[in-house]
């Protein structure tokens, strides 16, 4: 299996509100490093999994919607739970989308993760298999 894993970061505020999140049902921030990881069983014809350079835009396309932003604001996350799991699965279908949108190609990768990691001592991750 080949991975590629490309790196960028965001902020963002929310309230996780819900009595089992305690004190982080208040109002608080979260800076968020993101790993995004494409596996694929073969490569291209150029011997790459993707070009790490249209991985990184994509991924910053992703992230730059929601960066700066206070979460409990936006209308595309009405009521939800902006929990480290929900949003790294809401980054891998945005991801998928902006992908399709440029055409790129993503034939060849059998799964797509996102690990956002909160800290050096907490993360969470979502995988998609293609």
């Amino acid at each position: 299996m080949y991975t590629v894993r490309v790196t960028d970061h965001f902020f963002i505020a929310h309230s996780l509100n819900h009595p089992s999140f305690g004190k982080a049902a208040n109002l608080h921030g979260a800076t968020y490093v993101v790993d995004l990881i494409l596996s694929s069983d073969k490569l291209l014809e150029t011997n790459i999994v993707i070009d790490i350079d249209i991985a990184t835009r994509l991924l910053k396309k992703c992230l730059e919607k929601y960066s700066f932003t206070n979460l409990d604001n936006n209308p595309d996350l009405e009521n939800a739970l902006t929990t480290t799991e929900f949003l790294s699965e809401l980054i891998v279908e945005k991801f998928l989308e902006h992908a399709a949108n440029e055409n790129v190609d993503l034939k060849n990768i059998s799964s797509i993760k996102v690990t956002l990691n909160e800290s050096h001592v907490a993360s969470a991750s979502f995988e998609k298999h293609l």
